[in-house]
Parts: structure tokens; sequence; C-alpha cells
């Protein structure tokens, strides 16, 4: 099992920042891919962006790119999400996920979830 602990949401102005943290614990945090995923209500759940185990590859969905960066500190077994330049449409629950196949955009590959935490960009 590996749990996860999302901080760092809140309310921000539109062209705001902030800065998301997901604490892992429970099994060895290099073994999983890490993504962060959104869902704003009445939407489905989308990808936001997701880093490979090691760190060396990351990807962003369309909306975010340009604007967000993912990172992860192995030895602090957590995973970042910089956000920038945030926009109304940012807003939304933000949920950080593990895979143990690997780094995408699909649900699919992920196993372990957080409870997320919540974003708000008032304009």
């Amino acid at each position: 099992q590996v749990q996860l602990v999302e901080s760092g949401g809140g309310l921000v102005q539109a062209g705001g920042s902030l800065r998301l943290s997901c604490a892992a614990s429970g099994r060895t945090f290099s073994n999983y891919a890490m993504g962060w995923f959104r869902q704003a209500p009445g939407k489905e759940r989308e990808f936001v962006a997701a880093i490979s185990k090691s760190g060396g590859m990351t990807y962003y969905a369309d909306s975010v790119k340009g604007r967000f960066i993912i990172s992860r500190d192995n030895a602090k077994n957590t995973v970042y999400l910089q956000m920038n330049s945030l926009k109304p449409e940012d807003t939304a629950v933000y949920l950080c996920a593990a895979s143990p196949l690997g780094a995408g955009t699909s649900r699919g590959l992920y196993t372990y979830w957080g409870q997320g935490t919540q974003v708000t960009v008032s304009s």
C-alpha cells in the first residue's frame, strides 16, 4: 500500500501561483511514477502532469503546458506541482496518484490516489 497526502491548495487570484505537494509513505517511493490529476465539479477527472520514477521524464496536459511544472524529490518521498499563471478554469480538486507501471496520461495506470487538495482561482 502507498499512502498519499496532498497539501498546498488554497484560494489565489488569477495570474498567481501555488505549489502543491504530495507526500508518500508505505512503499519505496522511487518504484512509482507519479501523476497529478484534477476534478472540477460536474466534470470528469482529468490528467494534469506526470513524472517518471527517476524524474527524468515529464508529461503535461496541453492546458497546463508552459505554466505548470511537476518535480519530485525521492529522498523526501514527495512530488510537487508548481502552478504559475493560474486561471479561473484551473479551479478544481487536485489529486496525486502513484503508478507502479510508469508515467502516463491514463487514470488506469495509477493504483494509489490521495484525497485531494482544493485549488480555487478567482478572476
